[in-house]
């Protein structure tokens, strides 16, 4: 049973919840705890580490880009308490967001001569231009990025990262946990468990909509000496797909308060 989703986004950055409709979506879902992660950016609305919301227990969290050479990868921060550094950081990367995000509107406006309903701003990604495009075309929303905007594709614009151990910095500076998102996403799975000897946690729940080898992962948690988190990736409503049952979550809590 899922108690704690600790992969939520809001529409702070591609999510569709808000801080206010968050209790409501995981009362339905039966969530006790939810970990607000969104893109490259703090939540100012949450005002420590750990906070309760309409009996909702929310963990201020955030999600990171970062070049590690071979591959990017998502570090998952749990148990924000800002830095100035941090803020920074956020504050240039959503610069570079938005500066990105008008070159893929102008690409993909040239390209299909439409008109996009979204504009560039702090917190802009692929996902609301794929949206928009899917409301002003024929293509669907994941055609969008299989076709259009995808990586190597011809709208693709790459955004401008920290580096893995600046980032992991920064996290490991503000945050009271700091985890690899969702190991087998990425081309190279071994190189990025690989970079889990400098974290803290590994994401081990994680809906991949595929089966995965849990025993490389497993392996890598007792290696390392690695907390297990787990979480939805919600961008939508619908919390608890996946994430920690309540004996994983005590063990995370511990590290957070």
């Amino acid at each position: 049973m899922v108690v704690a989703d600790l992969h939520v986004h809001t529409t702070r950055s591609d999510g569709s919840l808000t801080l206010s409709t968050l209790p409501d979506a995981a009362a339905d879902a039966g969530v006790d705890v939810v970990a607000v992660t969104d893109h490259d950016r703090v939540q100012p609305a949450l005002d420590g580490p750990v906070t309760t919301r309409d009996g909702l227990t929310l963990v201020h969290g955030i999600e990171l880009r970062v070049d590690a050479g071979d591959q990017r990868l998502d570090l998952l921060g749990y148990g924000v308490e800002p830095t100035d550094a941090l803020v920074a950081e956020c504050a240039r990367i959503q610069r570079n967001r938005r500066e990105r995000g008008r070159a893929i509107i102008d690409c993909v406006e040239a390209r299909l001569d439409v008109s996009l309903s979204v504009e560039p701003r702090a917190g802009l990604g692929r996902p609301h231009i794929a949206r928009a495009i899917a409301e002003a075309t024929d293509y669907s929303y994941q055609g969008a990025f299989d076709d259009i905007i995808g990586d190597d594709c011809p709208c693709y614009v790459p955004r401008e990262v920290p580096d893995f151990d600046r980032g992991r910095e920064l996290l490991s500076d503000a945050c009271g946990l700091v985890g690899l998102a969702h190991p087998f996403r990425y081309r190279d799975t071994g190189a990025a468990l690989d970079r889990c000897r400098d974290l803290d946690a590994v994401e081990r729940w994680y809906p991949y909509g595929r089966s995965v080898d849990i025993d490389r992962l497993a392996d890598a948690i007792e290696r390392y000496d690695l907390l297990p988190t787990g979480g939805s990736d919600a961008h939508d409503r619908q919390l608890g797909v996946s994430g920690l049952d309540g004996d994983a979550w005590a063990r995370v809590r511990e590290r957070l308060v």
